[in-house]
């Protein structure tokens, strides 16, 4: 999108929010008066509430704002929209109690009730609000997508062209600028050009955005590329590759006046291994007893189909690097691997039972690891743990490979919710892996837990 359709966007969203908190103080102001929760109440004419509506009002769109809802993201997550949301409104509420307390006169039936109404209905219509203006934007990406280049060619750049194909982002990737391999196409897409002509193909071809994949390009380099992109009035992206992998925080600070850059480790220390711990305890306990009619049935299906065990140990690798029996519906052959040792399943593989490849498509044959999270072996969310004899290959060949284990192995995890799992890079899941163990929060589990379910129901290619 151009600058000016960004602006309007804004605007339209700044309306809509505007519109949507002033509709919830209307709505919290009739269910105040017609539902009597807490306590019967009867409030005066509403004409004598709306100067609290526009304080209530005014109060939510300065607090979004600093919350930086008006910053146009793509592909935001709708879970992470609706925390920010969730806090955006509690702050504003509480911002706009006082200021009612504080410039109005509050006799004339000010209540708790009014005020836990009217934040519930904000969130709700608010919600709703950012629902419609979305559905907007991507009609508005859909009619007119910004065009794309990638400078590079390489796995990096070929990622990036898979991640930006999905039409809810509303990109166009036009080509590849080439880096030093001579190629006149990849991945179907024609490679415009040198980097040394970027500035010509951003021109000739109406380039709205550049993605810089170069990790090994110098610092003279990628100044060169941003100068020539931005004498051209395109907006610059530079894939950081170095800190995605090292997936550490960083901290701007400075010196006397020099900057440097400051490496934080946030790993799970003191209070937030007990939360984690008792957030395990507590779902896996519940998963157990609600699910427990459903695990009896599955197992029930598994013992008919073949002979052997319904469940199957297998030793896996989880928390500093030390193994653990990690337990699963059997969906295999008993005598699975005597002929071809341990190897990773495959689409299609001849070794699953039709029970087993029911199970794997919806990952039902997990469930189990309820048990290994709740004895604490496991985690319902972090790293997917690998085999002994896998580990000991990747270690070899991925740097940092082992800081993985620096937490329980989980149930589910951030790679796997981005749809790395099974024949993917390991690389990049190891990147994702990193990132999950040193951003960790409450938060994150919840919308990583939130993230699975919905894959379930959508079907995962990748589970088999």
């Amino acid at each position: 999108m151009t600058r000016r359709s960004n602006a309007w966007q804004t605007l339209l969203i700044l309306i809509m929010d505007l519109a949507m908190a002033a509709l919830a103080y209307y709505a919290a102001f009739q269910a105040r008066t017609r539902v009597p929760i807490p306590t019967p109440l009867r409030l005066g004419p509403f004409i004598h509430y709306v100067p609290q509506m526009v304080i209530h009002t005014l109060s939510i769109g300065l607090t979004f704002f600093f919350f930086r809802l008006y910053h146009m993201v793509r592909g935001a997550s709708r879970i992470d929209l609706l925390y920010r949301l969730l806090s955006a409104v509690s702050i504003a509420t509480l911002l706009a109690t006082a200021l009612t307390f504080l410039a109005l006169r509050t006799d004339q039936g000010f209540t708790r009730g009014l005020i836990l109404y009217h934040w519930g209905f904000s969130i709700v219509l608010i919600g709703i609000g950012r629902m419609l203006t979305g559905w907007v934007q991507r009609l508005a990406r859909r009619r007119r997508p910004e065009r794309l280049v990638i400078v590079g060619t390489g796995d990096i750049a070929q990622m990036i062209l898979q991640k930006t194909r999905h039409a809810r982002l509303g990109y166009q990737v036009v080509g590849f600028v080439d880096g030093e391999q001579g190629l006149t196409e990849v991945a179907g897409l024609p490679v415009l050009g040198s980097q040394a002509e970027l500035a010509r193909i951003v021109r000739e071809h109406q380039i709205d955005e550049a993605v810089i994949a170069l990790p090994s390009a110098s610092n003279e380099d990628l100044m060169m590329l941003i100068a020539a992109c931005e004498s051209e009035r395109a907006l610059v992206r530079v894939f950081p590759d170095f800190f995605q992998l090292i997936a550490y925080q960083v901290n701007i600070s400075d010196l006397d006046g020099l900057p440097l850059l400051t490496v934080r480790d946030v790993g799970l220390r003191g209070w937030r291994r007990s939360a984690k711990r008792a957030m395990d305890l507590i779902f896996s306990a519940v998963g157990l007893v609600f699910l427990s009619p459903l695990m009896l049935f599955l197992a029930l299906l598994v013992r008919l189909e073949s002979k052997g065990p319904v469940f199957y140990a297998q030793e896996r690798v989880g928390l500093d690097g030390k193994p653990f029996p990690m337990l699963k519906f059997r969906s295999m052959r008993v005598d699975a691997e005597s002929g071809s040792g341990p190897v990773w399943a495959s689409a299609g593989d001849p070794r699953t039972t039709r029970v087993g490849a029911f199970l794997r498509r919806l990952s039902l044959d997990e469930l189990p690891q309820l048990i290994n999270v709740l004895v604490g072996d496991m985690s319902l969310v972090g790293p997917r743990p690998e085999r002994p004899i896998f580990v000991e290959q990747f270690r070899q060949v991925v740097p940092r490979y082992m800081d993985r284990h620096s937490e329980k192995a989980g149930m589910s995890g951030w790679a796997q919710v981005n749809g790395l799992r099974g024949d993917t890079s390991i690389v990049e899941r190891t990147k994702y892996d990193l990132y999950y163990v040193e951003n960790w929060s409450l938060l994150f589990d919840l919308k990583i837990i939130v993230r699975t379910v919905i894959n379930l129901f959508r079907g995962d290619r990748h589970a088999y």
